[in-house]
């Protein structure tokens, strides 16, 4: 059976495990849509980042990739495009744990137990940078801002209700209440759009709702393996097949957080977003055009403009 080679850093790198990929064919589709969906994000940074191959890569833009060793694996952190899972399944790969099933939130998110590339000197993050595999998992951004959106503003969040909310009602509600202020809770997502679209914004950005392209560095940083939210499954064990993990561990499809309520689809994106004016939903695809060409998105609903 062939063997699935991906480039990195200009060489090529041969994982030699079809597994069970290879027996319907999928391998070789799978293959081939990874070698396309490179072959564009080289192509956009070409030709809109055409500075970035000159630059040296600094801890900034590695602050977000997470390390695991014993598979020689790099990860980029894209939150809301499956990023919990993946950090359980490589905690999983350094034997930090025997099932992603046993991982708590809190675990994953505010423990220490997985590097971040950002921590090691600099001849530790270019020999990892040169000689691992290096992924990263994308979700169309406009499904991906409304999954923030709900998961931050509308559950209770004792840090991105005072943190974001109050400054976002004070700046963009007329006539606030007094209580409104005091608690940042209630944010209406024309106001968060609102807040994103600022020049000026009363606060900073976050990597909830972040670009990819600032999050991860695709333009500096060479890719090997560029999956999916929306083929989450097939992305995700075809990758896992490629580093020879071990064959009882998949990728898990368990909801993080708020596991009662309905998972942001495409129907529920286009709802919060027919609550915007057609200049707010054109601004915010412009906000957003590096990640929806440099990952093959096409512009979403075309019936509201």
């Amino acid at each position: 059976m062939p063997a699935a080679a991906i480039a990195v850093n200009g060489s090529a790198r041969t994982f030699v495990r079809p597994g069970p990929w290879a027996l319907d064919g999928r391998w070789a589709g799978l293959h081939q849509s990874q070698q396309e969906r490179k072959r564009l994000m080289r192509e956009a940074c070409a030709k809109y980042r055409a500075s970035s191959s000159r630059r040296a890569v600094t801890p900034r833009h590695v602050s977000r990739i997470f390390v695991e060793d014993r598979h020689r694996v790099l990860y980029c952190e894209v939150p809301k495009a499956g990023c919990s899972n993946w950090k359980r399944v490589l905690m999983v790969l350094a034997g930090l744990a025997s099932s992603t099933a046993d991982i708590q939130h809190n675990t994953v998110h505010y423990g220490s137990a997985l590097k971040r590339l950002d921590t090691f000197d600099r001849q530790g993050i270019l020999h990892r940078l040169s000689t691992y595999t290096k992924m990263l998992f994308v979700r169309e951004p406009f499904e991906r801002l409304v999954s923030a959106f709900r998961d931050k503003f509308e559950h209770p969040n004792s840090y991105y209700h005072p943190v974001f909310g109050k400054a976002i009602l004070a700046r963009y509600r007329a006539n606030a209440s007094r209580e409104a202020l005091r608690t940042g809770s209630g944010v209406r997502f024309p106001e968060f759009v609102q807040y994103l679209l600022d020049v000026h914004r009363p606060v900073g950005m976050d990597i909830h709702w972040d670009h990819v392209s600032r999050l991860c560095s695709p333009c500096l940083i060479d890719y090997d393996f560029v999956g999916k939210f929306e083929s989450m499954e097939d992305d995700a064990n075809f990758f896992l097949s490629l580093i020879h993990a071990p064959r009882n561990l998949t990728f898990p499809r368990f909801k993080d957080r708020h596991s009662q309520e309905a998972r942001t689809t495409a129907r529920i994106t286009h709802q919060y977003f027919a609550q915007l004016s057609a200049l707010q939903r054109q601004r915010a695809y412009d906000f957003y055009y590096m990640d929806y060409l440099m990952f093959n998105y096409s512009k979403p609903f075309p019936d509201l403009y």
